[in-house]
């Protein structure tokens, strides 16, 4: 256990260092702005050290096991407790006590207070159905090369990303029904509602091999491997890296399952946090008027910005050379493109406009009143605009059907949000377009850049700041279309080959990103979550081209997957045609509605 300790922090020493001497790449990005803060660290760190424990054991005893085994059976139930207290872990699952309050908690606690950590932050996901790891406990299905599921085996993420992902960008078709604030507020939703983190560790735990440097599979490098033939990647000895998403510890089970370090709830969490220490970070404190902090450098024509991360170490800092920081917010995504900073800075400026009209109808309400009355005005607002205004342009006819009409809280049903959740709604990876835009008054183009490619966008706060604004970025978002998701034009280039790419360095693929991601978190199949929606499970080309209502996008499967049944979720659902008048396939409408039901019906 004390040899972990020391191998658990090496990470973000690492990054950090990487930081000092503007080294970074790509891959450094989607481990910086996943960062876990405050008290998600100490639960990260408590499950990395037990998991880590865990692995040591099991590495020292497999010499004397010549048959399959789980080393927690091999360990006594005073073993597995003391390596639990001594982890940390043990510490989490203490008994919470709730007070009574007519105001939702910031990390989500009490919310069902016969089960007071439901959909709580920094708990695990909720599995709809059991996890698929090849060895039944963590290792990621395609981990074992030539190892074969249901007679065949998986094919490589990126290899899949080239051959059903992959299309020209002068094809893009745009939507005539939906403007790109659609496509925003899907990515501002998920941003409220989950947030798994990479694990801090860079290096290998048993053998010391440096993530960044190596091409290994060992735990917690899971890289992707490059295909023959691929059209960016000339080594295919190289790969792309990736990270595993941080464990959660698990008391009794030595399934590996992951942490949600948000709440569970459309309760405006990327506005205030999900964890105390930040929350309060995000307060205005030098008065007692329930304010949220501001920018104290800058102002937006007169009105405010978000205030700036005051962290040493910052990637916006080397995007350009203002030296701009990133902003700060509830949620460490904040500053990932400016679109997504338009929205968090809108809401900040709408939290104080409430708060200080309170204020003036209520001028005896202590700063701590007119904090959280504005907080539950905010949240009403997300609420309402997401169940009433957003989600029936996503679901189309089938609203009705997955996501029923409310009929008030209901304690039994579990809020949290489900695993295959984190992956399936990256659905909205299809509707992004290649490009920012930015319109001046008028709706005029902004001069003198009026659009500027996506990949050149990523962490830079100062053209939020430099560039007139979140205005035009407003107007950009309400006045143009979004990408139509369309079965030969899945994903745009600039996220399938251009992710956060910096200083002319390699970027990353988020297609094949995703289809690592649920593999790595054990989310089953395609034809497991059509049979959990009740909708038929095709066993072979012609009733997957059938689903599909495309046999040259089914054969394409069949190609790559050999079965239906190995097909990813992420790609088997984005791939299905579009319900009637909605903006997603036939199982996406149902375990989507599914979790946005759950997070309404179970929301006290």
């Amino acid at each position: 256990v004390i040899s972990c300790i020391y191998i658990a922090p090496h990470g973000l020493f690492f990054l950090k260092e990487r930081l000092r001497k503007k080294t970074v790449d790509a891959r450094d990005l989607m481990a910086y702005f996943k960062q876990p803060v405050a008290g998600s660290r100490n639960v990260i760190r408590a499950a990395d050290y037990m998991g880590t424990t865990l692995q040591l054991l099991e590495g020292k005893v497999k010499y004397f096991y010549d048959r399959p085994y789980n080393i927690s059976d091999l360990l006594t139930k005073n073993q597995m407790e003391t390596i639990s207290r001594i982890s940390g872990c043990a510490n989490q699952h203490l008994p919470k006590v709730c007070e009574s309050t007519k105001y939702r908690t910031i990390t989500g606690q009490c919310n069902n207070r016969r089960n007071p950590t439901l959909g709580a932050s920094n708990t695990g996901f909720l599995r709809l159905l059991p996890a698929q790891y090849e060895d039944g406990m963590s290792v990621p299905r395609g981990w074992t090369e030539n190892r074969r599921i249901n007679g065949f085996r998986l094919p490589l993420a990126r290899q899949v990303s080239n051959e059903i992902v992959r299309f020209p960008t002068e094809n893009i078709t745009l939507d005539n029904g939906r403007a790109l604030i659609f496509m925003q507020w899907g990515q501002w939703t998920d941003h409220d509602l989950d947030l798994s983190p990479e694990t801090p560790a860079r290096s290998t735990f048993l053998e010391g091999v440096d993530c960044d440097q190596s091409c290994e599979k060992a735990p917690p490098c899971f890289p992707l491997q490059i295909p023959a033939n691929d059209p960016r990647f000339r080594n295919r000895s190289d790969c792309i890296p990736l990270f595993r998403s941080s464990p959660v510890c698990t008391p009794g089970s030595p399934i590996r399952e992951q942490i949600n370090i948000l709440t569970s709830f459309v309760d405006g969490s990327q506005v205030y946090g999900s964890d105390l220490p930040l929350s309060f970070q995000l307060r205005n404190n030098t008065n007692q008027f329930g304010l949220m902090a501001i920018n104290q450098n800058f102002t937006d024509n007169g009105l405010a910005f978000l205030p700036f991360e005051t962290a040493q170490e910052d990637f916006c800092v080397l995007t350009n050379k203002s030296g701009l920081p990133c902003f700060l917010g509830g949620d460490p995504r904040v500053s990932e493109q400016p679109g997504l900073t338009a929205f968090h800075t809108l809401f900040v400026r709408e939290h104080n406009r409430i708060a200080t009209e309170l204020r003036r109808m209520n001028p005896r309400w202590s700063g701590e009143t007119l904090y959280q009355e504005a907080r539950k005005v905010v949240g009403g607002i997300l609420q309402k605009i997401t169940y009433k205004d957003w989600l029936p342009l996503l679901l189309g006819s089938e609203t009705p059907r997955v996501l029923p009409t409310y009929r008030g809280y209901n304690e039994s049903v579990d809020p949290r949000v489900a695993n295959v959740f984190t992956v399936v709604f990256r659905m909205g990876h299809t509707l992004i377009q290649p490009f920012i835009y930015r319109l001046a008054d008028g709706y005029r183009p902004y001069a003198p850049e009026p659009q500027t490619p996506l990949h050149m966008t990523f962490f830079n706060s100062w053209r939020v700041v430099r560039q007139g604004g979140i205005d035009t970025l407003l107007r950009g978002l309400m006045a143009n279309r979004a990408k139509l998701n369309r079965q030969n034009q899945l994903v745009v280039d600039e996220l399938r080959e251009r992710l956060f790419l910096l200083f002319k360095r390699t970027g990353l693929d988020l297609p094949a990103l995703n289809l690592q991601r649920g593999r790595e978190h054990g989310i089953p199949g395609y034809n497991d979550w059509r049979r959990f929606c009740g909708f038929s499970a095709p066993r072979n080309l012609n009733e997957l081209a059938t689903v599909l209502n495309n046999r040259e996008l089914a054969q394409k499967f069949i190609n790559l997957y050999g079965t239906p049944e190995n097909i990813d979720i992420w790609v088997g659902g984005v791939a299905e045609p579009l319900v009637r008048n909605g903006r997603i396939g036939q199982l996406l409408t149902c375990l989507i509605g599914n979790q946005l039901s759950r997070a309404r019906d179970g929301d006290r």
